[in-house]
């Protein structure tokens, strides 16, 4: 039988070139004994190959996602290296490539690697230029829109496949109409929304981190936008949207924890450790180090199936939603960005899934199915 296999790669670990105000990987490496492994080493490049072929074999496709930190600071030579190995390879596996950036390195040379190797890119912009120079700032606290705006155009020249990260803080969340005109306006075909996060082990909310309250109002307007322009012949792929009519027309799981279950990652930092997720990339869920294991092998450890089964408990307001099987709670990580709220008196993505639905057979009319692959 024939397997699909994703692992995501840290190669310059938690170090960056911007100091973005809400980061939520430099929350979550502050929290190791070790912040940063900084760069990948070669030699760890040949293990990582190495222990990942082994569990493959003929027809397999494998999907390897880079991401930080911000992942361009491994620099070129890296991925020359790293492509060069995985060609080298005899198995006939399908290997897919992506990549998380912020765009401040971007040039031609790299955009000659991404087009050559048919990189599926993430470029963070937030939203709206003011709400990105304000939280998305250089290590001398400067804006960083004009930049990523260069490597955009950039991409749409070499006819790089991209889609924009936009990351929801609890502010942004108020200018949904701003957003989408935002995007409307330089035509960004693809987007997705990271509900901004309370720091892991945080005692008070952040004036960042999005609430359940702010999620629904900003997607109940965004979906209103959305579908308007939908019905007069636009099409904007919108992940959560996508990743909804996925699950609920056609039964596939295209999103990790918006069913409520957890899935192994296999986030692989730059030292070779290995973490079920990436919000949980700290030394208590470490499953282990690729050069000593294969992936099947981290799989079977103790510390995988912990991680699988930790417990956790419903609040009471789910009892009697009519998305409860469907959503189980979603993932753990977000709950208090778009699920039930502290008071428990509402829920975000409730609110959201009651208005997308009703919409769904006339979206599904509008649009191919195929939209909604991923």
């Amino acid at each position: 039988m024939r397997k699909s296999v994703s692992i995501l790669i840290k190669p310059a670990s938690s170090l960056c070139n911007l100091r973005c105000k809400y980061c939520f990987y430099a929350d979550v490496s502050s929290l190791r004994k070790v912040k940063s492994f900084g760069r990948m080493k070669l030699e760890t490049v040949d293990s990582l190959i190495e222990n990942v072929f082994v569990d493959l074999n003929d027809g397999d496709q494998l999907t390897i996602a880079f991401q930080g930190g911000e992942p361009t600071l491994a620099g070129l030579r890296y991925y020359q290296y790293f492509l060069a190995e995985i060609k080298k390879q005899t198995k006939k596996v399908a290997v897919h490539y992506a990549i998380q950036t912020n765009g401040m390195v971007i040039n031609d040379a790299w955009c000659n690697l991404l087009k050559e190797h048919n990189f599926l890119v993430g470029l963070s912009i937030d939203g709206t230029p003011i709400y990105h120079d304000l939280n998305r700032v250089d290590v001398r606290g400067r804006g960083t829109f004009y930049r990523v705006m260069q490597t955009k155009k950039l991409f749409d020249q070499y006819d790089i496949e991209y889609n924009v990260l936009c990351v929801l803080t609890n502010p942004l969340a108020k200018h949904a109409k701003k957003v989408f005109d935002f995007f409307q306006q330089n035509h960004v075909k693809y987007v997705q929304f990271i509900p901004c996060l309370d720091e892991m082990n945080a005692t008070s909310r952040s004036s960042y981190a999005l609430t359940p309250e702010r999620f629904a109002s900003f997607y109940q307007t965004y979906f209103r936008l959305w579908f308007d322009q939908l019905q007069k012949g636009g099409y904007q792929s919108v992940k959560l949207f996508d990743d909804v009519i996925n699950q609920f027309v056609h039964g596939r799981r295209t999103a990790c924890g918006l069913d409520g279950q957890c899935q192994v990652q296999y986030v692989i930092e730059a030292d070779g450790s290995v973490y079920p997720c990436d919000f949980f990339a700290v030394d208590q869920y470490r499953l282990g180090y690729i050069q000593d294991k294969t992936l099947r092998e981290l799989f079977s450890q103790p510390n995988t199936l912990n991680f699988l089964q930790m417990e956790r408990k419903l609040p009471i307001y789910c009892e009697n939603c009519p998305f409860k099987l469907y959503c189980c709670g979603g993932c753990r990580r977000m709950k208090d960005a778009m699920y039930v709220n502290h008071e428990g008196s509402f829920c975000g993505y409730q609110q959201l899934l009651s208005v997308l639905l009703q919409e769904k057979e006339t979206i599904l009319k509008e649009i191919s199915s195929a939209h909604f692959v991923n």
